[in-house]
């Protein structure tokens, strides 16, 4: 394709997206395709000669869309949503053209200062202190190993990038089981090692660490020679939103000299709503927190906010300075590759500069609010069936519930089949996890598309689906 023509295309494709995205919530949730039917669909050999676009099209409508699970669907209840509102994708499809990479500040000087000031903005909205610092990350995974390999060179004295963790100390990180996986990922990324993550027990309601248990797991660490790092807590885990006491567990790691990470990835967003913030109060004592406006504030993926208190410290961990890296003649610049584990940057702050200004703060407090709303309204209406049992109350907008007839023997296989049956019926997506080793339904609504009706229409499916479970 040429230049010449990519403007005719560019209009197909905005009109086909605009198509899409008005009448998306008419396609089945889940993709209705078996395993390997989209692979076979595909020539084992690339082709020799170029073809039009019109047949490269024409097989993005025919081989690829049946093969999509429809996240931007406003019946998608499942996982956590990856939203991707109107600016955002126009932003997003600026970058694309301008295909920026903003690794250091002279390779896009305006990459860098804009992603300084709506980090800032974010900082503000969520009311975090002004001694916190932004970066943009390609996800929370990538900021939570950024940050297990800043506690573990504060807790090394910044030596082991140099040396290694050779012939020292266990290094020990505590959190609790109800943590997002990639904490495991970054303890093995780091070499600390998964028999170095420390799983405190959990307790309450909100289903956060216990305190007195991390302050004793401390303590018998300590008298076994081994080497506390840091902590890593949760705000809204993706299970059932777990939520640990964090001015307690900040107050612990302080008096124990340890770093601690936040993973709120998807309830920070939540954040910038006030009535939300109590659930997350000592977050001021943090050394770093993470949340993702991918998921819930209306940003393309890939968009993580990862803040940190003393900035320095992440850069003493990541940052290597060749000299084709520097920029001669700019003093008091930043470098936000330095920051961050890979050295290309995509533009990222473009769509939540895009997405701030188009729906400004009280837009996005509507929409959350509402999702907070219409859950808490279904959640309330579940728990008046005779055969569902709610296992964990609302966090935000999620919870999790169990179908349980009377009689029925094996209950997490039936509750299994309950998903299955209600993903492949189409209208709504919903996905399981395990609470207390027992397998429950979890229901999220975090939608930019969504409407109080089509949440309650999820009642009338788990309705007609548990008939037809009893009868069959």
């Amino acid at each position: 394709m040429e230049w010449s023509e990519f403007g005719d295309w560019a209009h197909r494709v905005a009109d086909w997206s605009q198509a899409y995205r008005e009448t998306v919530g008419d396609r089945p949730v889940r993709a209705q395709v078996r395993p390997g039917e989209v692979l076979g669909a595909l020539p084992a050999a690339p082709p020799e000669s170029g073809e039009p676009m019109d047949r490269i099209f024409e097989d993005f409508e025919q081989v690829i869309m049946p093969g999509i699970t429809h996240w931007q669907h406003p019946r998608f209840f499942a996982y956590f949503n990856a939203n991707a509102a109107p600016p955002s994708v126009l932003a997003e499809f600026l970058v694309s053209a301008i295909a920026p990479n903003c690794m250091i500040w002279q390779t896009s000087p305006a990459g860098t200062e804009l992603e300084t000031r709506v980090m800032d903005w974010l900082r503000q909205a969520v009311a975090l202190p002004e001694e916190f610092s932004g970066v943009i990350q390609d996800s929370a995974s990538t900021a939570t190993l950024a940050a297990v390999l800043t506690m573990r060179e504060r807790a090394l004295e910044f030596t082991g990038n140099s040396e290694g963790l050779f012939g020292r100390p266990p290094l020990r990180i505590y959190c609790s089981a109800e943590v997002h996986t990639s904490i495991d990922r970054a303890a093995w990324i780091s070499g600390i090692g998964a028999q170095n993550l420390v799983r405190v027990p959990i307790k309450g309601p909100s289903r956060g660490m216990d305190p007195d248990a991390l302050r004793e797991m401390i303590a018998q660490d300590r008298a076994a020679g081994l080497q506390p790092a840091g902590v890593i807590l949760c705000v809204g885990a993706t299970g059932v939103g777990a939520t640990d006491p964090v001015t307690e567990i900040m107050a612990i790691a302080r008096a124990e000299g340890l770093y601690t990470h936040v993973d709120a990835a998807w309830s920070g967003s939540a954040m910038i709503c006030p009535e939300f913030r109590p659930m997350w109060a000592g977050i001021e004592q943090a050394d770093s927190v993470v949340f993702n406006p991918h998921k819930w504030l209306g940003a393309n993926f890939d968009c993580s906010a990862h803040f940190v208190r003393a900035p320095e410290d992440l850069v003493r961990t990541l940052a290597i300075r060749p000299e084709y890296l520097k920029t001669h003649g700019a003093d008091g610049i930043i470098n936000y590759s330095e920051w961050s584990v890979p050295l290309g940057r995509r533009f990222r702050a473009l769509k939540l500069w895009f997405l701030i200004r188009s729906y400004g703060l009280d837009g996005l407090r509507e929409i959350l609010r509402n999702h907070v709303r219409w859950a808490v309204a279904l959640h309330d209406r579940l728990a008046q069936e005779p055969d569902i049992e709610i296992v964990t109350p609302p966090m935000w907008s999620l919870f999790s519930f169990r179908y349980v007839p009377d009689g029925a023997a094996d209950l997490d296989a039936l509750n299994q089949r309950m998903v299955d049956a209600i993903n492949d019926d189409g209208r709504i997506y919903l996905t399981q996890t395990r609470v207390d080793d027992q397998l429950v339904i979890r229901f999220q609504a975090g939608s930019f598309g969504t409407t109080e009706d089509d949440v309650m229409m999820t009642l009338d499916v788990i309705r007609e689906i548990a008939h037809a479970l009893s009868n069959g």
